[in-house]
């Protein structure tokens, strides 16, 4: 089984969007993914109402999603991170033990904007049009991650 971990700051906007959109997109016999954050402000709350709003509109359900803190344990327990920005992934780099825990992590953009170094912004400030150009952003990258994993 591949198990893929999304990860942003608070785990309450972008990456539980991301767990949703690409558990849609991936058979959960071959896929387990999961989403957190490299800050503890919400563990254990649901995600923000505004993404769970935008992703039951996107025909999406992540209200039963949980907040979690990014864990050092979490590079052996995932085969890959995605990280919504180089503030991610600085503080998820920054617990690596080692290369190889380095080099399962990525920018979850660089899926569908390789090589631009392109953050999926923070829409938690951004009002209702931030989380609608954030799904497109996530929805897009896991296009290219479904069609790699494949």
């Amino acid at each position: 089984m591949t198990r893929i971990l999304m990860v942003c700051l608070g785990n309450i906007c972008r990456s539980p969007l991301a767990e949703g959109i690409l558990r849609s997109k991936l058979t959960s016999d071959k896929f387990f993914v999961d989403s957190a954050g490299t800050a503890g402000y919400h563990i254990g709350n649901a995600p923000d109402p505004r993404s769970i709003a935008i992703a039951n509109h996107y025909g999406l359900d992540i209200s039963t999603q949980k907040c979690r803190q990014f864990t050092v344990s979490d590079f052996d327990l995932f085969d890959h991170i995605f990280v919504m920005d180089v503030s991610n992934y600085s503080n998820v780099v920054e617990l690596a033990r080692n290369s190889k825990d380095i080099s399962k992590v990525s920018l979850i953009l660089d899926q569908s904007f390789p090589n631009e170094q392109r953050e999926v912004p923070d829409p938690y400030y951004g009002g209702e049009k931030g989380f609608d150009n954030v799904y497109h952003l996530l929805n897009h990258a896991c296009d290219y991650l479904s069609k790699r994993f494949l």
